[in-house]
Protein backbone atom coordinates (compact mmCIF):
# COMPACT_ATOMS: atom_id res chain seq x y z
CA UNK A 1 0.00 0.00 0.00
CA UNK A 2 0.93 3.83 -1.02
CA UNK A 3 1.98 6.08 1.99
CA UNK A 4 1.89 9.46 1.65
CA UNK A 5 5.72 9.25 2.12
CA UNK A 6 6.18 6.90 -0.68
CA UNK A 7 4.10 9.66 -2.97
CA UNK A 8 6.46 12.31 -1.54
CA UNK A 9 9.65 10.56 -2.67
CA UNK A 10 7.93 9.83 -5.88
CA UNK A 11 7.64 13.37 -6.41
CA UNK A 12 10.87 14.91 -5.51
CA UNK A 13 12.11 11.64 -7.60
CA UNK A 14 10.25 13.25 -10.55
CA UNK A 15 11.36 16.77 -9.81
CA UNK A 16 14.98 15.88 -9.35
CA UNK A 17 14.61 14.61 -12.92
CA UNK A 18 12.99 17.42 -14.07
CA UNK A 19 15.69 19.59 -12.23
CA UNK A 20 18.69 17.48 -14.26
CA UNK A 21 17.03 17.92 -17.59
CA UNK A 22 16.20 21.35 -17.17
CA UNK A 23 19.74 22.54 -15.89
CA UNK A 24 21.38 20.32 -19.07
CA UNK A 25 18.91 21.24 -21.43
CA UNK A 26 19.14 24.61 -21.03
CA UNK A 27 22.90 24.70 -20.76
CA UNK A 28 23.85 22.63 -23.92
CA UNK A 29 22.23 25.46 -26.36
CA UNK A 30 21.88 28.36 -24.03
CA UNK A 31 24.01 30.03 -25.59
CA UNK A 32 22.26 29.90 -29.06
CA UNK A 33 19.07 30.27 -27.18
CA UNK A 34 20.45 33.61 -25.49
CA UNK A 35 20.94 35.06 -29.00
CA UNK A 36 18.34 34.48 -30.57
CA UNK A 37 16.25 35.89 -27.72
CA UNK A 38 18.13 38.95 -27.77
CA UNK A 39 17.88 39.28 -31.50
CA UNK A 40 14.26 38.60 -31.70
CA UNK A 41 13.90 40.94 -29.06
CA UNK A 42 15.47 44.19 -30.60
CA UNK A 43 13.39 42.46 -33.91
CA UNK A 44 10.02 43.70 -32.80
CA UNK A 45 11.28 47.38 -34.05
CA UNK A 46 13.61 46.37 -36.62
CA UNK A 47 11.65 48.32 -38.98
CA UNK A 48 12.55 51.60 -36.59
CA UNK A 49 16.45 50.41 -36.99
CA UNK A 50 16.48 50.15 -40.79
CA UNK A 51 15.29 53.20 -40.38
CA UNK A 52 17.64 54.36 -37.86
CA UNK A 53 20.53 52.75 -40.27
CA UNK A 54 19.72 55.03 -42.79
CA UNK A 55 19.28 58.47 -41.59
CA UNK A 56 20.01 59.79 -45.53
CA UNK A 57 15.84 58.98 -45.66
CA UNK A 58 13.75 61.65 -44.63
CA UNK A 59 11.00 61.41 -42.37
CA UNK A 60 7.37 61.18 -43.25
CA UNK A 61 5.33 64.14 -41.76
CA UNK A 62 2.44 62.30 -42.73
CA UNK A 63 1.39 59.12 -44.71
CA UNK A 64 1.22 60.06 -48.23
CA UNK A 65 -1.73 58.17 -50.59
CA UNK A 66 -0.84 54.04 -51.35
CA UNK A 67 -2.52 54.21 -54.62
CA UNK A 68 -0.28 57.42 -55.89
CA UNK A 69 2.81 56.26 -54.47
CA UNK A 70 2.19 53.00 -56.18
CA UNK A 71 1.91 54.35 -59.07
CA UNK A 72 4.73 56.48 -59.11
CA UNK A 73 7.14 53.98 -58.41
CA UNK A 74 5.62 52.24 -61.20
CA UNK A 75 6.57 54.32 -63.26
CA UNK A 76 9.92 55.07 -62.28
CA UNK A 77 11.16 51.25 -63.63
CA UNK A 78 9.70 51.81 -67.19
CA UNK A 79 13.36 54.18 -66.51
CA UNK A 80 15.48 52.04 -64.04
CA UNK A 81 14.34 48.85 -65.24
CA UNK A 82 12.92 48.48 -68.65
CA UNK A 83 12.24 44.99 -69.67
CA UNK A 84 12.23 44.01 -66.33
CA UNK A 85 10.06 40.11 -65.67
CA UNK A 86 8.89 41.04 -61.92
CA UNK A 87 8.79 44.26 -58.96
CA UNK A 88 7.36 44.33 -55.88
CA UNK A 89 7.25 47.62 -54.01
CA UNK A 90 6.25 48.02 -50.52
CA UNK A 91 4.27 50.67 -49.70
CA UNK A 92 5.73 52.89 -46.89
CA UNK A 93 3.87 53.28 -43.54
CA UNK A 94 3.64 54.53 -39.98
CA UNK A 95 6.88 52.21 -39.46
CA UNK A 96 8.79 52.90 -43.30
CA UNK A 97 9.40 55.85 -44.34
CA UNK A 98 10.48 55.15 -47.82
CA UNK A 99 8.87 53.24 -50.53
CA UNK A 100 10.91 50.07 -50.93
CA UNK A 101 11.38 47.62 -54.09
CA UNK A 102 12.93 45.10 -55.55
CA UNK A 103 13.20 44.02 -59.19
CA UNK A 104 14.37 41.35 -61.55
CA UNK A 105 17.47 42.37 -63.25
CA UNK A 106 17.71 41.55 -67.37
CA UNK A 107 21.55 40.75 -67.28
CA UNK A 108 23.18 38.68 -63.89
CA UNK A 109 26.70 39.61 -63.68
CA UNK A 110 29.06 36.81 -61.72
CA UNK A 111 28.28 36.88 -58.13
CA UNK A 112 24.78 38.82 -58.55
CA UNK A 113 21.76 37.32 -57.08
CA UNK A 114 20.13 38.43 -59.96
CA UNK A 115 17.62 41.41 -59.24
CA UNK A 116 18.56 44.31 -57.46
CA UNK A 117 16.54 47.27 -54.75
CA UNK A 118 16.25 50.35 -53.88
CA UNK A 119 14.55 53.26 -52.04
CA UNK A 120 11.80 55.73 -53.59
CA UNK A 121 10.61 58.70 -52.16
CA UNK A 122 6.90 58.57 -51.35
CA UNK A 123 6.39 62.60 -52.58
CA UNK A 124 8.40 61.90 -56.27
CA UNK A 125 8.58 58.36 -56.98
CA UNK A 126 12.26 59.44 -57.59
CA UNK A 127 15.08 56.77 -56.48
CA UNK A 128 17.01 57.66 -53.30
CA UNK A 129 20.73 57.35 -52.13
CA UNK A 130 21.11 55.04 -48.79
CA UNK A 131 23.74 53.89 -47.51
CA UNK A 132 23.78 50.28 -48.06
CA UNK A 133 22.91 48.18 -44.64
CA UNK A 134 20.45 45.59 -43.86
CA UNK A 135 19.84 47.65 -40.71
CA UNK A 136 17.43 46.08 -38.07
CA UNK A 137 16.95 43.23 -40.76
CA UNK A 138 19.93 41.77 -39.94
CA UNK A 139 18.88 41.17 -36.87
CA UNK A 140 15.51 39.62 -37.90
CA UNK A 141 17.31 36.97 -39.87
CA UNK A 142 20.03 36.47 -37.30
CA UNK A 143 17.46 35.58 -35.19
CA UNK A 144 16.42 31.92 -37.01
CA UNK A 145 18.84 31.56 -39.75
CA UNK A 146 22.09 33.04 -38.08
CA UNK A 147 24.94 34.40 -40.99
CA UNK A 148 27.91 32.45 -42.38
CA UNK A 149 25.87 28.63 -43.07
CA UNK A 150 23.11 27.67 -45.11
CA UNK A 151 19.72 29.01 -44.68
CA UNK A 152 18.37 25.33 -43.69
CA UNK A 153 21.23 24.47 -41.69
CA UNK A 154 20.39 27.22 -39.86
CA UNK A 155 16.71 27.48 -39.30
CA UNK A 156 17.24 23.78 -38.55
CA UNK A 157 19.66 24.96 -35.66
CA UNK A 158 16.75 27.46 -34.51
CA UNK A 159 13.95 24.68 -34.84
CA UNK A 160 16.42 22.56 -32.26
CA UNK A 161 16.82 25.48 -30.27
CA UNK A 162 13.49 26.11 -29.93
CA UNK A 163 12.57 22.86 -29.09
CA UNK A 164 15.15 22.36 -26.40
CA UNK A 165 13.68 25.89 -24.62
CA UNK A 166 9.69 24.45 -24.94
CA UNK A 167 11.51 21.18 -23.14
CA UNK A 168 12.91 23.34 -20.66
CA UNK A 169 9.78 25.28 -19.99
CA UNK A 170 8.07 22.43 -19.14
CA UNK A 171 10.32 20.81 -17.14
CA UNK A 172 11.14 23.90 -15.18
CA UNK A 173 7.74 24.37 -14.40
CA UNK A 174 7.72 20.58 -12.71
CA UNK A 175 10.74 21.16 -11.01
CA UNK A 176 9.39 24.31 -9.13
CA UNK A 177 6.76 23.21 -7.01
CA UNK A 178 6.52 26.43 -5.03
CA UNK A 179 7.28 28.14 -8.57
CA UNK A 180 4.23 30.97 -8.05
CA UNK A 181 5.21 31.57 -4.37
CA UNK A 182 8.85 31.84 -5.71
CA UNK A 183 7.67 34.99 -7.50
CA UNK A 184 7.23 37.30 -4.65
CA UNK A 185 10.53 36.31 -3.63
CA UNK A 186 13.91 38.38 -4.34
CA UNK A 187 16.56 38.34 -2.19
CA UNK A 188 18.86 40.94 -3.45
CA UNK A 189 22.92 40.45 -2.88
CA UNK A 190 22.27 36.88 -1.54
CA UNK A 191 24.80 35.07 -4.46
CA UNK A 192 23.28 31.88 -5.68
CA UNK A 193 20.26 32.60 -3.91
CA UNK A 194 19.63 36.07 -5.88
CA UNK A 195 20.86 34.77 -9.26
CA UNK A 196 18.11 31.73 -8.62
CA UNK A 197 15.30 34.54 -7.37
CA UNK A 198 15.60 36.30 -10.63
CA UNK A 199 16.02 33.51 -12.64
CA UNK A 200 12.20 32.27 -11.06
CA UNK A 201 10.58 35.81 -11.10
CA UNK A 202 11.60 36.48 -14.92
CA UNK A 203 10.33 32.82 -15.73
CA UNK A 204 6.76 33.28 -13.66
CA UNK A 205 5.78 36.37 -15.07
CA UNK A 206 6.35 35.83 -18.69
CA UNK A 207 5.51 31.95 -18.69
CA UNK A 208 2.82 32.82 -20.62
CA UNK A 209 4.78 34.69 -23.60
CA UNK A 210 7.92 32.09 -23.22
CA UNK A 211 5.58 29.21 -23.87
CA UNK A 212 3.98 30.76 -26.42
CA UNK A 213 6.63 32.90 -28.64
CA UNK A 214 8.59 29.00 -28.21
CA UNK A 215 5.61 27.08 -29.77
CA UNK A 216 4.94 29.63 -32.20
CA UNK A 217 8.52 29.89 -33.54
CA UNK A 218 7.65 26.16 -34.16
CA UNK A 219 5.37 26.40 -36.00
CA UNK A 220 6.70 29.17 -38.67
CA UNK A 221 9.18 26.88 -40.05
CA UNK A 222 6.78 23.71 -39.37
CA UNK A 223 6.87 22.90 -43.06
CA UNK A 224 10.42 22.24 -43.12
CA UNK A 225 10.95 20.25 -40.40
CA UNK A 226 7.53 18.38 -40.85
CA UNK A 227 7.02 17.98 -44.26
CA UNK A 228 5.35 14.59 -44.84
CA UNK A 229 1.95 14.71 -43.92
CA UNK A 230 1.86 17.94 -46.58
CA UNK A 231 3.63 15.40 -48.92
CA UNK A 232 0.58 12.67 -48.69
CA UNK A 233 -2.04 14.78 -48.73
CA UNK A 234 -1.05 17.15 -50.92
CA UNK A 235 0.16 14.99 -54.64
CA UNK A 236 -0.59 16.88 -57.61
CA UNK A 237 0.80 19.75 -58.39
CA UNK A 238 -2.41 21.72 -58.68
CA UNK A 239 -2.83 21.20 -55.38
CA UNK A 240 0.27 22.01 -54.48
CA UNK A 241 0.18 25.22 -56.11
CA UNK A 242 -3.06 25.63 -53.99
CA UNK A 243 -1.36 25.18 -51.31
CA UNK A 244 1.84 27.85 -52.20
CA UNK A 245 -0.63 30.63 -52.70
CA UNK A 246 -2.25 29.66 -49.46
CA UNK A 247 1.21 30.70 -47.90
CA UNK A 248 2.31 33.07 -49.72
CA UNK A 249 1.13 36.24 -51.70
CA UNK A 250 2.67 35.50 -55.10
CA UNK A 251 0.75 33.69 -57.50
CA UNK A 252 2.66 31.40 -59.95
CA UNK A 253 3.86 33.64 -62.80
CA UNK A 254 2.30 32.58 -66.37
CA UNK A 255 4.61 32.63 -69.53
CA UNK A 256 5.08 36.25 -71.11
CA UNK A 257 2.72 36.35 -74.50
CA UNK A 258 5.84 37.94 -75.96
CA UNK A 259 3.56 41.15 -77.29
CA UNK A 260 4.33 44.28 -75.30
CA UNK A 261 1.31 46.23 -73.75
CA UNK A 262 1.56 49.22 -71.19
CA UNK A 263 0.49 48.20 -67.53
CA UNK A 264 -3.30 50.13 -66.95
CA UNK A 265 -3.55 52.20 -63.93
CA UNK A 266 -1.87 50.70 -61.22
CA UNK A 267 -3.80 53.45 -58.96
CA UNK A 268 -7.10 52.84 -59.59
CA UNK A 269 -6.27 48.73 -59.19
CA UNK A 270 -4.96 49.80 -55.57
CA UNK A 271 -7.76 52.00 -55.27
CA UNK A 272 -9.98 48.91 -55.51
CA UNK A 273 -8.02 47.16 -52.46
CA UNK A 274 -8.84 50.51 -50.42
CA UNK A 275 -12.03 50.42 -50.96
CA UNK A 276 -12.11 46.65 -49.67
CA UNK A 277 -9.50 47.15 -46.66
CA UNK A 278 -9.33 50.49 -45.60
CA UNK A 279 -7.18 53.63 -47.15
CA UNK A 280 -4.08 52.74 -45.24
CA UNK A 281 -4.13 48.81 -45.10
CA UNK A 282 -2.09 48.16 -48.32
CA UNK A 283 1.06 46.70 -48.17
CA UNK A 284 2.63 45.66 -50.94
CA UNK A 285 1.99 45.96 -55.13
CA UNK A 286 3.85 43.16 -57.52
CA UNK A 287 3.66 42.66 -61.12
CA UNK A 288 5.18 39.87 -63.17
CA UNK A 289 5.68 40.42 -67.25
CA UNK A 290 5.06 44.20 -66.74
CA UNK A 291 4.46 45.50 -70.59
CA UNK A 292 3.52 41.97 -71.80
CA UNK A 293 0.20 41.38 -72.15
CA UNK A 294 0.07 38.36 -69.74
CA UNK A 295 1.12 41.05 -67.27
CA UNK A 296 -0.43 40.07 -64.06
CA UNK A 297 -0.39 43.00 -60.66
CA UNK A 298 -0.92 41.90 -57.09
CA UNK A 299 -2.26 43.86 -54.36
CA UNK A 300 -1.36 42.46 -50.97
CA UNK A 301 -2.95 43.75 -47.94
CA UNK A 302 -0.63 45.06 -45.30
CA UNK A 303 -0.11 42.94 -42.06
CA UNK A 304 -0.64 46.05 -39.22
CA UNK A 305 -4.43 45.40 -37.05
CA UNK A 306 -4.99 41.85 -38.27
CA UNK A 307 -4.12 38.96 -36.42
CA UNK A 308 -2.93 36.38 -39.14
CA UNK A 309 -0.29 36.11 -41.40
CA UNK A 310 -2.21 34.31 -43.92
CA UNK A 311 -1.87 36.55 -47.02
CA UNK A 312 -4.63 38.96 -48.58
CA UNK A 313 -4.78 39.84 -51.72
CA UNK A 314 -6.25 41.28 -54.73
CA UNK A 315 -5.52 39.65 -58.48
CA UNK A 316 -6.09 42.11 -61.34
CA UNK A 317 -4.83 41.68 -65.57
CA UNK A 318 -2.23 43.80 -65.50
CA UNK A 319 -3.19 45.47 -69.13
CA UNK A 320 -6.60 46.76 -68.63
CA UNK A 321 -7.16 46.69 -64.50
CA UNK A 322 -9.54 43.79 -64.36
CA UNK A 323 -9.92 42.16 -61.30
CA UNK A 324 -9.28 38.76 -61.61
CA UNK A 325 -9.50 37.23 -58.20
CA UNK A 326 -9.62 37.89 -54.55
CA UNK A 327 -8.42 35.50 -51.95
CA UNK A 328 -9.60 36.99 -48.23
CA UNK A 329 -9.88 33.65 -46.74
CA UNK A 330 -7.74 30.57 -46.79
CA UNK A 331 -8.24 26.65 -45.50
CA UNK A 332 -8.39 26.02 -41.34
CA UNK A 333 -5.10 24.88 -41.35
CA UNK A 334 -3.34 27.93 -43.56
CA UNK A 335 -5.46 30.18 -41.15
CA UNK A 336 -4.48 28.65 -37.74
CA UNK A 337 -0.84 28.67 -39.07
CA UNK A 338 -1.26 32.29 -40.14
CA UNK A 339 -2.58 33.49 -36.24
CA UNK A 340 0.46 31.44 -34.44
CA UNK A 341 2.56 33.03 -37.26
CA UNK A 342 1.27 36.58 -36.54
CA UNK A 343 1.60 35.90 -32.58
CA UNK A 344 5.30 35.32 -32.89
CA UNK A 345 6.30 38.23 -35.46
CA UNK A 346 3.63 40.90 -33.67
CA UNK A 347 3.34 43.15 -36.55
CA UNK A 348 -0.32 43.32 -35.89
CA UNK A 349 0.52 45.65 -32.56
CA UNK A 350 0.33 48.77 -32.26
CA UNK A 351 2.98 50.52 -30.34
CA UNK A 352 2.33 50.06 -26.85
CA UNK A 353 1.74 46.29 -27.88
CA UNK A 354 5.25 46.29 -29.16
CA UNK A 355 6.58 47.98 -26.33
CA UNK A 356 5.22 45.07 -24.13
CA UNK A 357 6.20 42.27 -26.73
CA UNK A 358 9.70 43.79 -26.54
CA UNK A 359 9.60 44.08 -22.69
CA UNK A 360 8.68 40.60 -21.69
CA UNK A 361 10.93 38.67 -24.51
CA UNK A 362 13.75 41.27 -23.05
CA UNK A 363 12.84 39.12 -19.73
CA UNK A 364 12.69 36.29 -21.44
CA UNK A 365 16.36 36.97 -22.35
CA UNK A 366 17.70 37.91 -19.17
CA UNK A 367 15.90 34.94 -17.80
CA UNK A 368 17.70 32.22 -20.19
CA UNK A 369 20.81 34.50 -19.76
CA UNK A 370 20.37 34.28 -15.45
CA UNK A 371 19.85 30.40 -16.10
CA UNK A 372 23.73 30.03 -17.56
CA UNK A 373 25.08 32.37 -15.16
CA UNK A 374 23.15 30.63 -12.25
CA UNK A 375 25.11 27.26 -13.71
CA UNK A 376 28.27 28.26 -12.57
CA UNK A 377 27.44 30.39 -9.82
CA UNK A 378 25.65 26.82 -8.56
CA UNK A 379 28.55 25.24 -9.10
CA UNK A 380 31.46 27.59 -8.06
CA UNK A 381 30.67 27.09 -4.37
CA UNK A 382 31.09 23.53 -4.82
CA UNK A 383 34.34 23.70 -6.34
CA UNK A 384 37.39 22.77 -3.77
CA UNK A 385 39.45 25.26 -4.87
CA UNK A 386 37.37 28.61 -6.76
CA UNK A 387 40.62 29.76 -8.32
CA UNK A 388 41.43 26.55 -10.19
CA UNK A 389 38.46 25.31 -11.56
CA UNK A 390 38.09 22.46 -13.88
CA UNK A 391 38.39 22.96 -17.86
CA UNK A 392 34.86 22.57 -18.58
CA UNK A 393 33.44 24.93 -15.92
CA UNK A 394 36.22 27.24 -16.95
CA UNK A 395 34.67 26.90 -20.49
CA UNK A 396 31.54 27.22 -19.68
CA UNK A 397 32.12 30.43 -17.89
CA UNK A 398 33.98 32.12 -21.20
CA UNK A 399 31.27 31.13 -23.32
CA UNK A 400 28.74 32.87 -20.36
CA UNK A 401 30.65 36.14 -21.05
CA UNK A 402 30.95 36.04 -24.66
CA UNK A 403 27.44 35.20 -25.28
CA UNK A 404 25.96 37.70 -22.77
CA UNK A 405 27.99 40.26 -22.41
CA UNK A 406 30.14 40.00 -25.75
CA UNK A 407 27.04 40.04 -27.95
CA UNK A 408 25.79 43.33 -26.99
CA UNK A 409 29.03 44.47 -27.35
CA UNK A 410 28.93 43.38 -31.31
CA UNK A 411 25.37 44.28 -31.75
CA UNK A 412 26.23 47.76 -30.52
CA UNK A 413 29.46 47.83 -33.00
CA UNK A 414 27.42 46.91 -35.70
CA UNK A 415 25.64 50.19 -35.14
CA UNK A 416 28.98 51.73 -34.89
CA UNK A 417 30.27 50.55 -37.87
CA UNK A 418 26.98 51.52 -39.56
CA UNK A 419 27.84 55.54 -38.93
CA UNK A 420 31.70 54.91 -39.60
CA UNK A 421 32.36 52.59 -42.52
CA UNK A 422 32.62 54.86 -45.54
CA UNK A 423 29.03 54.86 -47.49
CA UNK A 424 30.81 54.27 -50.91
CA UNK A 425 32.77 51.46 -49.55
CA UNK A 426 32.29 47.98 -51.98
CA UNK A 427 30.00 45.19 -50.09
CA UNK A 428 29.29 47.96 -47.11
CA UNK A 429 26.19 45.84 -45.51
CA UNK A 430 28.75 43.12 -45.96
CA UNK A 431 31.27 44.69 -44.13
CA UNK A 432 29.07 45.81 -41.47
CA UNK A 433 28.10 42.19 -40.50
CA UNK A 434 31.67 41.17 -40.68
CA UNK A 435 32.44 43.76 -38.21
CA UNK A 436 29.78 42.02 -36.14
CA UNK A 437 31.58 38.54 -35.79
CA UNK A 438 34.82 40.29 -35.66
CA UNK A 439 33.92 42.45 -32.66
CA UNK A 440 31.88 39.04 -31.47
CA UNK A 441 35.12 36.80 -31.76
CA UNK A 442 37.31 39.40 -29.71
CA UNK A 443 35.25 39.24 -27.13
CA UNK A 444 35.04 36.00 -27.26
CA UNK A 445 39.23 35.53 -27.26
CA UNK A 446 39.12 38.48 -24.51
CA UNK A 447 37.06 36.37 -22.29
CA UNK A 448 39.53 33.14 -22.49
CA UNK A 449 42.55 35.12 -21.73
CA UNK A 450 41.47 37.41 -18.93
CA UNK A 451 40.09 36.10 -15.16
CA UNK A 452 37.01 35.53 -15.38
CA UNK A 453 35.73 38.17 -12.89
CA UNK A 454 37.98 41.10 -14.73
CA UNK A 455 36.44 39.85 -18.41
CA UNK A 456 33.06 40.26 -16.97
CA UNK A 457 33.75 43.57 -15.53
CA UNK A 458 35.67 45.36 -18.15
CA UNK A 459 33.17 43.88 -21.09
CA UNK A 460 30.07 45.02 -19.31
CA UNK A 461 32.13 48.20 -19.01
CA UNK A 462 32.88 48.07 -22.59
CA UNK A 463 29.22 47.56 -23.38
CA UNK A 464 28.06 50.54 -21.43
CA UNK A 465 30.36 52.76 -22.80
CA UNK A 466 29.79 51.92 -26.58
CA UNK A 467 26.01 52.34 -25.39
CA UNK A 468 26.37 55.44 -23.82
CA UNK A 469 28.40 56.94 -26.65
CA UNK A 470 26.93 55.82 -29.64
CA UNK A 471 24.19 58.63 -29.67
CA UNK A 472 26.95 60.89 -29.13
CA UNK A 473 28.52 59.48 -32.53
CA UNK A 474 25.04 59.60 -34.23
CA UNK A 475 25.16 63.79 -33.70
CA UNK A 476 28.59 63.84 -34.81
CA UNK A 477 28.03 61.85 -37.86
CA UNK A 478 24.04 62.85 -39.13
CA UNK A 479 21.80 66.09 -39.15
CA UNK A 480 19.70 64.01 -36.91
CA UNK A 481 21.31 64.10 -33.27
CA UNK A 482 18.65 63.99 -29.85
CA UNK A 483 18.31 67.54 -29.22
CA UNK A 484 16.74 68.12 -33.44
CA UNK A 485 15.25 64.46 -33.16
CA UNK A 486 12.88 65.23 -29.77
CA UNK A 487 12.22 68.69 -31.29
CA UNK A 488 10.93 67.62 -34.63
CA UNK A 489 9.27 64.72 -32.67
CA UNK A 490 11.27 61.79 -34.00
CA UNK A 491 10.69 59.47 -31.84
CA UNK A 492 12.60 57.04 -33.96
CA UNK A 493 16.22 58.52 -33.57
CA UNK A 494 15.10 59.81 -30.20
CA UNK A 495 13.76 56.55 -29.14
CA UNK A 496 16.45 54.94 -30.02
CA UNK A 497 19.23 57.10 -28.21
CA UNK A 498 17.55 57.23 -25.53
CA UNK A 499 17.19 53.31 -25.16
CA UNK A 500 20.94 53.32 -25.61
CA UNK A 501 21.54 55.46 -22.77
CA UNK A 502 18.79 53.36 -20.91
CA UNK A 503 20.85 49.76 -21.61
CA UNK A 504 24.44 51.96 -20.77
CA UNK A 505 22.88 52.53 -17.12
CA UNK A 506 21.96 48.64 -16.71
CA UNK A 507 25.05 47.52 -17.82
CA UNK A 508 27.06 50.19 -15.67
CA UNK A 509 25.52 48.81 -12.48
CA UNK A 510 26.11 45.59 -13.73
CA UNK A 511 29.49 46.29 -13.92
CA UNK A 512 30.05 47.72 -10.57
CA UNK A 513 27.67 44.80 -8.95
CA UNK A 514 30.06 42.17 -10.65
CA UNK A 515 33.40 44.25 -9.58
CA UNK A 516 31.86 44.19 -5.78
CA UNK A 517 30.86 40.66 -5.76
CA UNK A 518 33.30 38.07 -4.09
CA UNK A 519 33.47 34.67 -3.99
CA UNK A 520 32.77 33.10 -1.03
CA UNK A 521 35.34 30.29 0.51
CA UNK A 522 33.72 26.94 0.40
CA UNK A 523 32.12 25.54 3.17
CA UNK A 524 33.61 22.38 4.54
CA UNK A 525 31.19 19.38 3.44
CA UNK A 526 29.51 17.64 6.73
CA UNK A 527 31.00 14.63 6.53
CA UNK A 528 34.42 15.92 7.16
CA UNK A 529 33.41 17.73 10.39
CA UNK A 530 33.50 14.65 12.30
CA UNK A 531 36.90 13.64 11.35
CA UNK A 532 37.88 17.61 11.96
CA UNK A 533 36.47 17.83 15.48
CA UNK A 534 38.18 14.79 16.48
CA UNK A 535 41.73 15.60 15.01
CA UNK A 536 40.93 19.06 16.34
CA UNK A 537 40.02 17.32 20.15
CA UNK A 538 43.11 15.08 19.65
CA UNK A 539 45.12 17.74 19.52
CA UNK A 540 44.25 19.53 22.13
CA UNK A 541 44.14 16.53 24.52
CA UNK A 542 47.93 16.08 23.88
Amino acid sequence: MTTARDQDNAGRGIRQSMSDLHTWVGLLLGWVLYAMFLTGTVSYFKDELSQWTRPELARLVELPDPAVVAQRVADAFDKIAPGTSQWSIRLPDARNNSAYAFWRTTTREPGQRGFAEGHFDPATGERVSARDTLGGEFFYRFHFQFHYMPVVWGRWLAGIAAMFMLIAIISGVITHKKIFVDFFTFRWGKGQRSWLDAHNVLSVFGLPFHAMITYTGLVTLMAMYMPWAGQVAIKTPAERQQMQAEISAFAQPGKPAGQKVSLASVENMVRQAQERWGHDNVGRVSATHPGDAAARVIVTRGDPGRISMSPQYMEFEGTTGKLLSVRDQVGAAAETRGVLYALHLGRFSDPVTRWLYFLVSFMGTVMVGTGLVMWTVKRRQKLSDPQRPYFGFRLVERLNIASIAGLLIAMTAFMWGNRLLPTTLAGRSNWEIDLFFMVWATTLLHALLRPAKAAWVEQLWAASALLLLLPVLNAMTTQRPLWHSLAQGDWVFAGIDLMCWVLAALHAVLAVRTARYQVKAPAKRKADRPAAVAVASGGAAE
